[in-house]
Formats: structure tokens, C-alpha cells, sequence
């Protein structure tokens, strides 16, 4: 099974649409592009063989709609160690037809007979193993895990030559297989959650039944493996750690599950009340006890464990920053995040700006102006095991999003709220963009102010102003004109002409990255409430900003670095 999501790379428009036809069942795929000759893919490259080489190096499965050949040439420096490659195929260009390439061990197969079966073909799959015995040994399906590697490519090649296999243990992926199992057979296939030493001529395969459960966060990693020890329990069996919620932030909880390479998975309080409760809840009805102690217990289900269907996931809540609206101004982060979260919270302009990274997501659109309803909801949904983004244009540590959610979570605190994991990943600011648009305006010692006077009265404003102008600051104001509020921006005008001269440069920008984007530059004379609006940021320079007239009519706005006096 794959760990990492996979990356779907396109060297033409034409491709789009076939990659996100498959990505709906690849969670997490991210579509790379080749620059200038794709659009609306999640990552833009320039050369082809950086990239496929870098992703191949960090393991990332790697699905090329593109010639086959390509994908090999590009690649074959790095092909060495077959136990490490990950997971290599090649899509035709109209989808008839799926090869894969690389990453036997590592289920290319499973992924390529997926991937063909949205598109309506049949994989082309030449593993001698799998086409003969409808399986594959060298990559288990979910829920097992193959202990002895090593010893399977002369299992497999004595298979093939006809030898017979003793199935021992419960495997219905096996058992239901066309493998030419009898109960006399020479080779062993063991199907065990114990330790077991086992002969060359014998495959083991641990399957997920184990569950533990602890209470405590105190509990170290050492004294569950010494009770996994004691009870010959083997590590690569555990499916899951599972705890109280009122423990979920502890870093000693993930690092355990780090350790065995599993997810975590939480109970309230109302669910289970001992660590033996819990056990047996994950295991079900015909769960066995193993081990327990007072804080640790550990059982065994007949048959492998989904985690995911147990109690909860640990909430997440990221709150992201699109950038002004441009695509290519949203960052990676920011549109891994997209990719990875169940549910997007936002004012509904803002969500729509996050295009087809949307899709399959659970929208909670609200009015611009319920910020603190907005990151109530917010916390709430990430409470129950959600992963939420909260939508923010710009940057949402700038007059946005992030500060609502911390004062909600700081004003109105909830103990439910303790178990979430938080993140504030930056984006591109109003700001930045249209200083970027002109040159530098923002290139010396420089603040921001809101205009709106809904969260702090004008009286705060105005002095702010003031006390912004005077210090020379080259000022970035954000909200300047609303429908119901005119009046303030000429105020500022004013007050900003007692130590700015009238030809002051002022730059507007409106509908930054959006449709109908506008960048202009005026004097400060020129500032009327009739020239912005709330899709307006106003850069008003300091004394020291100039304008460069470019010779093909240009006009670059830079304020210098060195202060002249």
C-alpha cells in the first residue's frame, strides 16, 4: 500500500482532464504540469527530468501520461534498490492504456489496476506472478504486512515451477487467490500476528489485528514493545494506537504511532473509560485480550483493523492564506492542505477562489462579516475529527481569518477545542501583490492600517494615521471605501496631506489576481473616496518614494532603501 500520495505529471492540456479523471481515485494525487503548455494543475514545472527525479527520489509514486520510454530514460540513473522505488506507470495519452513500470514491491500493480478500472481498460501487467496466480505476494494488500522480503523471489520462482503451498492461518486475499494451495504442499504461507522464525521456504505475513490503547501520556514506547514482547506480539501486526481525546495533543501519543507506522485514533470520554474498553472496542465483539496494565492494554481482532471506522481522528484546523486570487500566487503549502482537508470554511467569494482544489470537499460558506460564528463553526467541525481549512484571501494573519480563530479560541474556550491541531499557513498579502505590481513602493520601513472602523472606532484610526504619517512610514491601508463608509478615506487624505506633499505617489490596487484587475499610481491630491473600494488596497508612499516613467510609458514606484535626510 502507498503512504505517500501520488504525483500525476502532464506534459500537454490535452492530458488534463484524463489525470483528473483518475485522481478521484488517488486521494491526495497532486497533477504537475509543464509550464506554458498546461493550466489548472496543481504544481507548474519548467524541466521535466528535475522533477521527475526529485519526486522519484522522495518516493513519491509517480503516474506519467506520457510515453513510456520517456519515463524510463528520465529515471534510470536512480534505479537501483527495487525494495525502495516507489510506484512508476505510464498512462496513454487518451487513456487506453496503463503499463506499469516500477515499484513491484511497493503495489504498482494494485495502483495500475485501479487506475485502469476508471478508465475502462485493462492494466498491462507483466508480473509472471500475478498473472498467473491473481495475487500478489512481493505487495499485500491493506491490512498485511510481509515479514521475510527476502525470501520471496525463490518462494515465487518455485511456484511458478510448480511447486505446492500450505496455507496456515486466515487470509481471504489467498485463499480466494489461484494459488495451488494443498494442505501437503512444500511451501508454507503463514498468516500470524506472533513472532515466528521461518525457513526459507516459508512467506509470513503479519496481518493488522493488534490493537493498543493507552491512557496515559506518560506511557513510554519502551514498555509497549517489552508487553508486545512478553506476549510475542509482532510490531508490524499493531493497526492502531488508540486513546482517550483528552490526550490527542500529547507528542509522546504520535510519536508512538510514528514508531509503528500507524494512525491514531481517539474515544471520548462518553465512549470508553478504560484502556481495556477501548481494546475491545477496536477488536469488536470477537476481540481477544492480550495484555493489560493499568494505563496500556493490548488485543487482537480476527481479522485486520480500519482504524479510520474506530472513534476519531485527531481534529485538524488549518487556516490558509490564497494569496489575492491568482492561482500561481497560492502556495504549495497552502494547496497541500486544500488537497488533504475534508471540509472548508470561508466567506463564499473566498472559497470560490480555490477553484477545482474544491472538489469533493465539504463547503460551510457564511457572510463576510461573521468572523467569530465562522471560526466558532470552524473549531467545532475540527472538534469531531475533521480536517478543516478556514478560507482566507491574502494572507490570513493580516486583517483576516487567523486572528479570528485565536480570539475565539482564547474569548470562548471549549475543552474539546484542547485536542486540535492548529496551523496558520501564509499566502501572498493584498499588499505585497500590488506593491509587486509597480516595483518596490513597500521597499523601506513600512505599515499597514484598516480603514474600517467596525472592530475599532475611528478615533484609534485616525490617530494611528497620523502617528504613521508623521513617522514617515510609507503606509499600506486596507478596506478604505464601503458602501455605507465613504467619508474615511477622504479624512485620510487629509490628515496624511499635514506631512506629505499633494504629489505623494499613491498606488491602487484593485481586484488583485482577480478578473477586472486594475493597478494605477495618482498623486495624493488625486485620493477620493470615488476612486476604491472594498476590493481596493492603497499604498501611500513615504516621503522618500519616487516614480521612475519607463521609455515605453511605464511607471515604477520604488521608495529607496538608504533614508535621505
Amino acid at each position: 500500500m502507498m503512504k505517500v500520495a501520488p504525483a500525476v505529471v502532464v506534459l500537454g492540456q490535452n492530458s488534463v482532464s484524463i489525470a483528473r479523471k483518475m485522481m478521484h481515485v488517488l486521494p491526495g494525487a497532486r497533477l504537475y504540469g509543464l509550464a506554458g503548455r498546461t493550466s489548472g494543475v496543481d504544481v507548474s514545472f519548467s524541466n521535466f527530468g528535475e522533477t521527475l527525479r526529485e519526486l522519484f527520489a522522495a518516493g513519491t509514486p509517480l503516474i506519467g501520461i506520457c510515453a513510456a520510454g520517456i519515463l524510463i530514460r528520465t529515471l534510470a540513473p536512480l534505479i537501483s534498490d527495487k525494495r525502495q522505488e516507489p510506484p512508476v506507470l505510464a498512462v496513454a495519452e487518451d487513456g487506453s492504456a496503463v503499463v506499469p513500470l516500477l515499484g513491484g514491491l511497493s503495489g504498482v500493480n494494485d495502483l495500475a489496476r485501479r487506475i485502469a478500472e476508471v478508465l475502462g481498460v485493462n492494466p498491462a501487467i507483466t508480473t509472471t506472478g500475478d498473472i498467473r496466480f491473481r495475487t500478489a505476494l512481493l505487495s499485500p494488500p491493506a491490512g498485511y504486512h510481509l515479514a521475510n522480503p527476502d525470501d520471496a523471489k525463490t518462494f515465487i520462482s518455485d511456484l511458478l515451477a510448480g511447486a505446492q503451498v500450505k496455507l496456515e492461518g486466515t487470509a481471504p486475499w489467498l485463499s480466494n487467490s489461484q494459488l495451488p494451495i494443498d494442505a501437503q504442499g512444500e511451501l508454507t504461507i503463514k498468516v500470524t500476528e506472533r513472532l515466528v522464525n521461518s525457513p526459507a521456504n516459508c512467506l509470513v505475513y503479519h496481518p493488522k489485528t493488534v490493537a493498543i490503547a493507552i491512557t496515559h501520556p506518560s506511557i513510554t514506547l519502551a514498555s509497549v514493545q517489552q508487553l508486545l514482547t512478553d506476549a510475542e506480539l509482532a510490531p508490524a501486526s499493531v493497526a492502531g494506537i488508540f486513546a482517550p481525546l483528552t490526550i490527542a495533543a500529547s507528542p509522546a501519543i504520535q510519536a508512538m504511532a510514528d514508531a509503528f507506522g500507524v494512525t491514531t485514533r481517539f474515544f471520548n470520554q462518553n465512549q470508553c473509560e478504560s484502556a481495556q474498553a477501548m481494546t475491545l472496542t477496536a477488536t469488536g465483539s470477537s476481540g481477544k485480550l492480550i495484555a493489560t496494565t493499568a494505563d496500556i492494554a493490548i488485543a487482537i481482532a480476527p481479522e485486520p483493523i480500519d482504524p479510520s471506522t474506530i472513534g476519531q481522528a485527531r481534529g485538524k484546523l488549518a487556516i490558509i492564506g490564497t494569496g489575492p486570487g491568482a492561482a500561481q500566487w497560492m502556495s504549495p503549502e497552502v494547496k497541500e492542505i486544500l488537497q488533504s482537508a475534508t471540509d472548508l470554511v470561508g466567506y463564499k467569494t473566498y472559497l470560490d477562489l480555490v477553484g477545482s482544489l474544491a472538489d469533493g470537499k465539504q463547503r460551510h460558506e457564511s457572510d463576510n462579516r461573521e468572523e467569530i460564528a465562522r471560526a466558532t463553526m470552524a473549531l467545532d467541525l475540527a472538534a469531531t475529527g475533521k480536517y478543516v481549512a478556514v478560507v482566507s484571501s491574502g494572507d490570513p494573519g493580516i486583517y483576516a481569518m487567523a486572528a479570528a480563530v485565536l480570539e475565539v479560541l482564547d474569548r470562548y474556550p471549549k475543552p474539546e477545542w484542547d485536542s486540535i491541531e492548529i496551523h496558520v499557513a501564509p499566502g501572498i498579502s493584498a499588499m505585497q501583490a500590488a506593491a509587486a505590481a509597480v516595483g518596490a513602493p513597500l521597499g523601506h520601513d513600512f505599515c499597514a492600517i484598516s480603514l474600517s472602523d467596525i472592530l475599532k472606532p475611528w478615533s484609534i484610526i485616525e490617530q494611528r494615521i497620523a502617528a504613521a504619517a508623521q513617522a514617515d512610514f510609507a503606509i499600506a491601508f486596507y478596506n478604505p471605501v464601503s458602501k455605507e463608509r465613504t467619508w474615511q478615506l477622504a479624512a485620510t487624505r487629509d490628515i496624511l496631506l499635514r506631512y506629505r506633499t499633494p504629489e505623494t505617489p499613491v498606488v491602487l490596487g484593485k481586484n488583485l489576481g482577480r478578473p477586472g484587475q486594475t493597478v494605477k499610481v495618482i498623486s495624493l491630491d488625486q485620493l477620493t473616496p470615488d476612486v476604491a473600494d472594498m476590493r481596493t488596497v492603497i499604498i501611500v508612499g513615504s516621503s522618500q518614494t519616487r516614480i521612475i516613467k519607463r521609455s515605453d510609458g511605464s511607471i515604477v514606484v520604488y521608495t529607496p532603501r538608504r533614508y535621505a535626510k
